[in-house]
């Protein structure tokens, strides 16, 4: 009980110390929230989260950055898009929501990584450099799943199934998911009701990614449940599109990458953002 409440302390924490701002998403809104001051770092989080899949990078980065994480429309605190729900129409509520930057670094994880491309292809030189974290939209296979049904749950049931959930599909050593990746997965899925999974499958990132002229990035968990068991086939289709990308798959991590191994991951995409 005692480590449920200090994980509940530590994103009750994090959240008081943002700036949380709204924009227009159709006739609802889309939340955002900031830490830091210094060049503009956008964070899209993964399928059925929120801005919580970055809880052990927001910090690092706000040291010296304006990190700007989104709720994704019809996830987190953010009200449903209007239809089509696509990445490309939902893109363009997100850059509607950064209208006032001038250049900015943008990073997305998983389904986070789908709306990232389709929103650097729309922003053009707007957008200062892109790192793709563990998605698909590549048009390649990606790995099976099977997940426990957790709404019609609760207590120690609820638990179990996302603790099951998470070691299948998010992160690679059950021994890493701890009460703070519980309480983030238990917030995140009583707040999802856009069906993410489905709508970035395709090839709607390697399209979006055509179009992309900023510098690219890639950063896998050498473990990613989604992409075994050839993460190399996600570098090879993003380097065909940009031959000088810079792509890193970490040793012994999963889908979650920036959670699971978030020191690497801090490296990695800090390296990147330097190069660009």
């Amino acid at each position: 009980m005692d480590q449920i409440i200090e994980s509940e302390t530590i994103l009750h924490r994090l959240a008081r110390e943002a700036r949380r701002r709204e924009s227009p998403c159709g006739a609802g809104r889309m939340v955002w929230h900031e830490w830091g001051e210094g060049p503009p770092l956008v964070l899209l989080h993964g399928g059925s989260g929120s801005w919580r899949h970055w809880v052990r990078n927001i910090p690092h980065f706000a040291r010296s950055r304006r990190v700007i994480a989104a709720d994704l429309p019809g996830l987190g605190e953010s009200d449903l898009p209007p239809g089509p729900e696509t990445p490309p129409a939902m893109a363009a509520i997100l850059a509607a929501g950064l209208a006032g930057l001038d250049r900015y670094d943008l990073c997305g994880f998983s389904f986070g990584g789908v709306m990232a491309g389709c929103l650097a292809a729309r922003e053009g030189a707007r957008v200062r450099s892109l790192t793709i974290v563990g998605s698909n939209g590549l048009g390649l296979p990606r790995g099976t799943t099977k997940l426990v049904k957790v709404r019609h749950l609760e207590g120690p049931a609820r638990a179990a199934a996302h603790r099951a959930n998470l070691a299948a599909l998010m992160i690679a050593d059950p021994a890493r998911i701890d009460d703070l990746a519980l309480t983030i997965q238990d917030w995140n899925t009583r707040h999802s009701r856009l069906k993410s999974p489905t709508i970035s499958r395709g090839t709607w990132l390697a399209d979006a990614l055509a179009a992309v002229r900023a510098p690219v990035g890639g950063i896998w968990g050498a473990l990613d449940a989604t992409a075994l068991p050839d993460i190399g086939a996600r570098e090879a289709a993003m380097r065909a599109l940009h031959p000088a990308l810079r792509f890193t798959a970490i040793p012994g991590a999963g889908h979650w990458v920036a959670y699971e191994a978030a020191g690497a991951f801090n490296a990695a995409l800090s390296g990147m953002l330097e190069a660009a």
